[in-house]
């Protein structure tokens, strides 16, 4: 008997023995540490028929908590010096040490940080590492990007007015914010504009900034010649008026209207092609006619947008036509193709609109 409780005592300790091993094999799972980054260069410039090459890899040691746990990590950038309040995120693959990333991805997160022009821009990168509820951040790595910007198809020809009777006078620099668009149409060679002149002369001109081509009053009024002796095609009072042109016939016209008496405290942009249909891009009204309104070389996204007086749906415009035409009140979204930097120009009392690629 005595030899049994000696066997059973030995079983029961073992068994004791073993329960405390396995109680130490149990995971436990730390605080974690926070993940380190690298990047194989500091400076990228990316350039449009490369976009599919490697612009720059990423490698990075995982937190550690510990015991082998999934980790989630994320790629974050951001404008240097905005402590990735808004970050552009890339989602890593789960077990992933490294990331190889084309130009065309990181030119679209430099365009999507709001960088609007082809310059050298400071960014910054980080990781973060989320597991069982606990958060990590790595360092902080810097990088200087040079995005490239891809046009908009647009084959359209602009012209545009310039003279003492108008609102950008004589100043014909390319910088002149006031030099007015006529708007397109249908038939590429009629164009119009409705607008305030003041009494005194136009041209119309093809590039602000050149005067070749240009166009003018020419043998008679009525009749337009592109001569760089033309003469100024005359208003004789000022007041608003809508002024036609065909450059195939090389004829005009300038025919007094009655102008709107309704004049609004602010006209924006409003959709995703915007930032949104919660967020208002406001025109800056025009200070020699209050019925225009301009946004001079603003980014514009690929999506859609309209027209919307005091951030108000009760007055709103739009039309399904991309570029330039005639909004209707409560009309469809306006639709834009291509994400790129456009001067816009709007016309509260006629509704017509022109969003012209800038250089």
């Amino acid at each position: 008997m005595r030899h049994l409780f000696k066997i059973f005592t030995l079983f029961a300790v073992a068994f004791i023995i073993s329960s405390c091993e396995k109680d130490e094999d149990l995971a436990v799972v730390n605080d974690g540490t926070d993940p380190t980054v690298s990047a194989n260069k500091t400076s990228v410039v990316l350039i449009n028929n490369q976009s599919a090459n490697e612009a720059v890899a990423f490698n990075w040691v995982n937190s550690d908590f510990g015991v082998p746990i999934q980790i989630t990590n994320q790629l974050q950038f951001a404008l240097k010096g905005t402590n990735f309040a808004a970050p552009k995120i890339v989602e890593l693959s789960a077990g992933a040490k490294s990331y190889s990333m084309i130009g065309n991805d990181l030119n679209n997160i430099i365009l999507g940080l709001g960088v609007t022009s082809v310059t050298a821009t400071d960014i910054e990168v980080r990781i973060k590492s989320t597991a069982v509820g606990k958060t990590h951040y790595s360092n902080v790595i810097s990088l200087k990007v040079t995005p490239f910007i891809n046009g908009p198809i647009y084959t359209y020809t602009d012209l545009y007015l310039i003279g003492d009777a108008t609102a950008g006078a004589w100043d014909n620099v390319a910088t002149n914010a006031k030099i007015y668009p006529l708007l397109k149409s249908s038939d590429p060679n009629i164009y119009t504009y409705t607008g305030y002149f003041a009494q005194g002369g136009f041209k119309i001109i093809k590039t602000p900034g050149a005067w070749d081509p240009q166009y003018g009053m020419g043998s008679s009024a009525g009749v337009l010649s592109t001569s760089g002796g033309s003469g100024n095609i005359t208003i004789t009072g000022s007041g608003y008026y809508k002024v036609t042109i065909n450059i195939s016939s090389l004829t005009y016209t300038v025919t007094a209207v009655t102008p709107s008496t309704t004049t609004y405290t602010s006209i924006s942009l409003i959709g995703p092609a915007a930032g949104g249909w919660s967020t208002d891009l406001d025109l800056e009204k025009s200070t020699f006619d209050p019925h225009v309104w301009v946004k001079k070389n603003v980014m514009l996204s690929s999506g859609e947008f309209k027209f919307r007086a005091n951030h108000d749906w009760g007055t709103n415009w739009g039309l399904s036509q991309q570029y330039f035409g005639t909004a209707l009140l409560g009309g469809g979204n306006i639709p834009l193709a291509t994400t790129f930097n456009y001067n816009v120009y709007f016309n509260d009392m006629t509704g017509d609109f022109s969003v012209i690629p800038a250089n």
